[in-house]
Order: C-alpha cells, then sequence, then structure tokens
C-alpha cells in the first residue's frame, strides 16, 4: 500500500503546515504506515477563518439559493463518480470491510448534499401583519440568514456520513466551514476538497485543518472568535471542553455526543429479527456506532433462547481484510481504541461476568496480525453498577439480562446518564406507543434499528448532547432567525 501525505485544504488550495509538523497515520487492518498528515495549529486555523469569512462577504455570499443550491447537488454528483477514490480512501482509514462503507458510508455521504439542498428550498418562514397605535398598516417578516464560520469537528467511526451530516446543511445555509476531521481518518475529508475544487465552489467556502485536540488545530478552531458556530459529534468529556470554549463569544453548539443503549426484547416479538436487529446494533462496524446497543434486556421465558441465537451471530462473524467479501466483521480503529476495550473486557470478568463468547483477540494470519483485531463478546450476569454496564465502550460487545416486567424494563433501560437511543422488540401496538414515550432516549426504534429517514430530528438527551440534526432541525441550527418590520 503506498504512503499518502494529507495536507491542509484551505481556500481551495492544499498546504502544508507553516511549522512543516506532521504525524503518522497507520492501517488499523494490519499496522501499516499509509500515511502522513500535516498537523495544523494557530496559523493554519487563522488562514482557514480568514478565507472562510471572505468567500462569505465575496463570491459565496453573493450566491442566489438556487445556485448554491446546483452546486451542492453538484458536489452530491462528483461523490457518486468519483465512489471507488472515496471507497478506497475510508476503507485504508477505518478498515471496515468495504461492502459495509459501498452499501453505508459513501451513498450517505453524496446523499447528504442532495437532501439539504432539497430541504433549505421548503422551510417556511413567518409573516403577519398588525395595526399600529397611528392605524396604519405594518407587516413583519423572517428571514433566515447564514450565521456565519462554522467550525466542523468530525469523529472516526463514519467519517464521510457524519462530516457531511454537518458540512452539507452548513453550505446550504449559506456559511462557510472550517472542518477538523479525526486524526485517525483525514482522507475522506482532504479528498473532498477535491470535489469542492472540481465543481467550481469558490475558495473558503469548504476548508480542513488536520491535528488534534487540545494544544492542536481542534483547541485552536473551538477558540477563535472568527467562529461563529460549532458542531461536534463525538465523546461527550470532549463535547463538554468544547462547550467550555464556545463560551468565550458565547457562540451557539450541536452536540452528538455519547450513548449506553439499550434494547428491550419482549417475548411476544419475532425473535428471529430481534436477534438479527441487535446483531447489527451491537457489532456492525465493529460496534464503533454511537446508535448502537451495549446493553440488552430480555424478557425471562425467552432469555435463554436470544442468548444462544445471538451467541451463534457473533461467532459467525468473520474477521478479515475489507477487500474479502466474506469478512463480517473489521479491525477497531487502532490498537490504542483496543487497549481500552480489552480494559472493559477485563473489567467484565473481574466483575463476575459470564462470557458468552469472545472476550479477547482473535487468531489472525501473519499477514493481519499486527491490525486492531478484536472478538465480538457477549456477556451475562454483570450487575448494573458494573462499570461495564455504566460507561460507553464503543466496541463489539454487549451485556444481556433477563427482566420480568415492562416496568421493570424500562426503568432498567432509563438507568444510565445517556440518553441517546434506544430499540425496543415487540408485537404488542399499544405497548410500542408505551415504550415510545417511556424510555428517555432522542430516538427510540420499535422492530428496527438505523432505520432513519434524513428528515427526522436526531439527537440525545442528557450526556449525549445538545441540539437535533436532520431536516429543517439542522437548518434551524445553521441560520439566524431575522424580524423585519415593514410600515406604510
Amino acid at each position: 500500500m503506498s504512503v499518502t501525505t494529507f495536507c491542509h485544504f484551505i481556500a481551495n488550495r492544499f498546504v502544508q503546515s507553516a511549522s512543516e509538523r506532521h504525524f503518522e497515520k497507520f492501517s488499523p487492518v494490519d499496522g501499516s504506515l499509509v500515511g502522513t498528515v500535516a498537523e495544523g495549529g494557530q496559523p493554519e486555523v487563522d488562514l482557514a477563518v480568514q478565507a472562510a469569512t471572505a468567500a462569505l462577504e465575496g463570491p459565496w455570499g453573493r450566491l442566489t439559493l438556487a445556485q448554491r443550491t446546483d452546486m451542492l447537488h453538484a458536489v452530491a454528483r462528483e461523490i457518486d463518480r468519483r465512489f471507488d477514490d472515496f471507497l478506497d480512501a475510508e476503507v485504508n482509514d477505518t478498515g471496515k470491510p468495504r461492502s459495509i462503507a459501498s452499501h453505508v458510508d459513501i451513498p450517505r455521504g453524496a446523499a447528504n448534499f442532495r437532501v439539504f439542498a432539497d430541504a433549505v428550498k421548503n422551510v417556511p418562514t413567518e409573516f403577519f401583519e398588525m395595526t399600529t397605535p397611528e392605524g396604519r398598516k405594518a407587516y413583519n417578516y423572517s428571514l433566515r440568514v447564514p450565521r456565519g464560520v462554522i467550525g466542523v469537528i468530525c469523529p472516526w467511526n463514519l467519517p464521510l456520513l457524519l462530516m457531511t451530516w454537518k458540512v452539507a446543511p452548513a453550505l446550504a445555509c449559506g456559511n462557510t466551514v472550517v472542518v477538523k476531521p479525526s486524526e485517525e481518518t483525514p482522507a475522506t475529508a482532504t479528498l473532498l476538497g477535491e470535489v469542492m475544487q472540481a465543481v467550481g465552489v469558490p475558495p473558503g467556502v469548504y476548508n480542513v485543518v488536520h491535528g488534534f485536540g487540545p494544544g492542536s488545530a481542534g483547541e485552536y478552531l473551538t477558540r477563535h472568535r472568527g467562529i461563529a458556530a460549532i458542531t461536534f459529534t463525538g465523546e461527550t468529556g470532549t463535547g463538554g471542553q468544547i462547550m467550555q470554549a464556545a463560551a468565550e463569544g458565547t457562540r451557539p453548539v450541536s452536540l452528538e455526543l455519547g450513548g449506553k443503549n439499550p434494547a428491550i426484547v419482549f417475548a411476544d416479538c419475532d425473535l428471529e429479527a430481534a436477534v438479527a436487529g441487535i446483531s447489527r446494533a451491537a457489532f456492525l462496524n465493529t460496534g464503533q456506532i454511537c446508535l448502537g446497543t451495549e446493553r440488552v434486556y430480555v424478557e425471562r421465558p425467552v432469555f435463554e433462547r436470544f442468548v444462544a441465537a445471538l451467541r451463534d451471530k457473533a461467532q459467525a462473524l468473520k474477521p478479515g481484510h475489507p477487500s474479502d467479501k466474506s469478512t463480517g466483521i473489521g479491525p477497531l480503529i487502532s490498537i490504542e481504541h483496543r487497549d481500552k476495550v480489552l480494559k472493559y473486557y477485563r473489567r467484565a470478568v473481574a466483575d463476575g461476568a459470564t462470557v458468552v463468547c469472545g472476550g479477547g483477540i482473535p487468531n489472525m494470519p501473519e499477514s493481519l496480525a499486527s491490525g486492531a483485531w478484536i472478538q465480538p463478546t457477549i456477556w451475562t450476569g454483570l450487575p448494573e453498577t458494573s462499570s461495564v454496564i455504566r460507561d460507553e465502550i464503543f466496541g463489539p460487545c454487549c451485556h444481556i439480562r433477563p427482566f420480568d416486567t415492562e416496568d421493570e424494563a424500562v426503568r432498567l433501560a432509563n438507568d444510565t446518564p445517556y440518553g441517546l437511543a434506544a430499540t425496543a422488540w415487540t408485537r404488542d401496538v399499544a405497548r410500542s406507543f408505551r415504550l415510545g414515550a417511556s424510555i428517555n432516549a432522542g430516538i427510540v426504534w420499535i422492530n428496527s434499528w438505523f432505520l432513519r429517514d434524513l428528515r427526522t430530528p436526531f439527537g440525545g438527551s442528557k450526556q449525549s448532547g445538545i441540539g437535533r440534526e436532520g431536516g429543517v432541525h439542522s437548518l434551524e441550527f445553521y441560520t439566524d432567525l431575522r424580524n423585519v418590520c415593514v410600515s406604510t
């Protein structure tokens, strides 16, 4: 595999760091060096914000809504045209199977531009007629105006999908962006710069600065006074630090943070469908999905059958090279992240768990042995006070516990500091509506998981975040409302 150099993308040019500092990016599949990445600091962030501000005041700000949305559709078409390039970049960064990235990550990356280009054309505003004290008519109407330069800080688990989920609505609303991708996944954000160039997006509209968090590009971006708003997807502790930085200048934030998501399986459900759905929720993307399921509560009459069936699903997942069509599960993002997940695997045993399957590192061929591989793991028997039950692990694992009543299941599901997502499986329609109202999560799936209409609100409560993304809810964050009053 060739080694790629990833530069910053500022004002439609690829540039190195002024300090010439770089860091190395290694493959999670085999540990090989796949790239060197320019590390940005204050100078690069300053240049990017200056370019983004100039674009707002220049050609981008002068485009009509129709011209702007046509350009976003052109971005989507160019992503489609370069599908294989984006697929290679995503797989090289994350190690996920090509079969997954080709059906989820890349199509959604293009779709995000189409969805928000269309959504922004259909957002209503207000119009009121009033009578002045002198008896004349006055008219009040609202305008949605762009906030300005948006700081976009992205995670590594679904890098293209989640980055475009923010960039697309920000640009659709007329803002400009400075993107800080995860240091683990620099490739697709950089490649999107080539797309922006190719379709004629003006310089400074889309900028990328690589680097880390504290003392690097991430910190300088969040503290920069030229940034009008900050959107972030990632770990809850980092979200708190970004909130503190955003308080300087009272800038708005949109935070999609962690989750410790429950699944509830009732005895009356379609058990085969529940097992298949929760297998995906626990193990897809090697468990590295904020919406994934790590806590499973199963009604006692079907508990043993469910545990055995989910074990069989987990053991059937074959780890292997991303290009192998038989590969069912990829590596974790890095050896460092694997070390974190393995600590929880060991903690589960120390806390008294029964290991149903997994619990360690699989035996891999010599060519892949240096990758960040880990076994899909299922536990039973842990107390709800265990850190394995309380903390987001972000790996391919879940704990299964029996319950006896609906009230007990809801209480267990809600006993968490997080509130991102939940799923429940039942044939009882009335119960479905009760669960939708009683489970404290931003998204509640009944008899499904990861089924998304992009127009609906997406986000969490409690420590899972602030704000909502999707459809008009994204557009509300990326615009300011201005009232205009005209007196005749």
